[in-house]
């Protein structure tokens, strides 16, 4: 395959990976890998550090729009992406240390627990609101971790207050040890996490993952870098493409139906958690 072809095809790639990833606050990483690698032949470790740089594009376009229309949870952010950061620095560590079936195998069990809860149990307006009765928890009171959003569905003003932080902070490690194992923003791992765990409603999970994702991307592409791994074709194909696909997820999820959005992210954890299983099975080749 000529050169010319493979950089508009992962433009287009790019472009529908930008527009998922934004949409679901994934990253697109997790789509963009399997792409390279097993389309286009791209050695696995350039692939790695490429899906990196578009991780940081589809952030940095969607975070400035999120921050703007009051969905993102700066204080959140800031709090979960400590522990994403020291995860995935242990990433590194652990995927030399613990064979690979068993990192896939669980991987896959957890992120179909996932998408079942989040199928199961429909959100509400009654469910995006401030729940009254307990008080907060000493550190989200103390962190302020509780916020507010406006949401252009219902065009509601929806006070919620963030719950089991602890919870939180130890799916975020986790989400950055397979951000840096497999190379992806790990929002895959942060949305369910702040959306069933703690409690925050769905748009605006999406809308902080965006916000993290970048900075944790940005670590280890870094690192990438340093080695002569970043391709600066391949790099910008992916970022005009990742940029101008963001553009669009992101207007998509503001008018979007938080429902719809919950139901199409599990959707895509339920297919993500099998394929995982199958790797890890040995049903069939490929990276994921």
């Amino acid at each position: 395959m000529a050169m010319v072809e493979v950089l508009l095809l992962l433009a287009v790639a790019a472009f529908l990976a930008g527009l998922a990833g934004s949409y679901l606050g994934i990253g697109g990483g997790i789509f963009l890998i399997p792409f390279m690698t097993l389309a286009l032949g791209i050695d696995i470790k350039v692939a790695i550090a490429t899906s990196l740089i578009g991780v940081i594009a589809t952030s940095s376009g969607a975070a400035s729009v999120y921050v703007r229309d009051h969905l993102t949870n700066l204080r959140l952010a800031m709090f979960l992406e400590v522990a994403t950061t020291l995860g995935a620095i242990a990433g590194a560590v652990v995927g030399i240390l613990v064979p690979n079936i068993y990192l896939f195998l669980t991987f896959g069990v957890v992120v179909l627990y996932a998408a079942a809860s989040m199928v199961r149990v429909a959100e509400t307006a009654k469910d995006r609101a401030y729940r009254g009765g307990e008080d907060e928890r000493p550190l989200v009171k103390r962190l302020n971790l509780s916020s507010v959003y406006f949401d252009q569905e219902d065009q509601g003003v929806y006070r919620y207050r963030v719950e089991r932080p602890g919870a939180g902070f130890g799916a975020s490690a986790a989400a950055g040890v397979f951000s840096g194992l497999l190379g992806v923003g790990g929002g895959f791992i942060k949305v369910p996490a702040m959306n069933i765990l703690m409690r925050v409603p769905m748009k605006a999970a999406v809308a902080t993952s965006n916000f993290m994702i970048g900075v944790t991307a940005a670590a280890s592409a870094f690192i990438y870098y340093s080695q002569g791994l970043v391709n600066p074709q391949l790099a910008a194909m992916v970022i005009v493409g990742a940029f101008t696909g963001t553009n669009l997820g992101t207007r998509l999820l503001v008018r979007s139906k938080a429902a719809n959005v919950r139901f199409l992210f599990a959707v895509f954890l339920a297919g993500l958690g099998i394929a995982m299983a199958a790797r890890a099975l040995g049903l069939f080749g490929g990276v994921l």
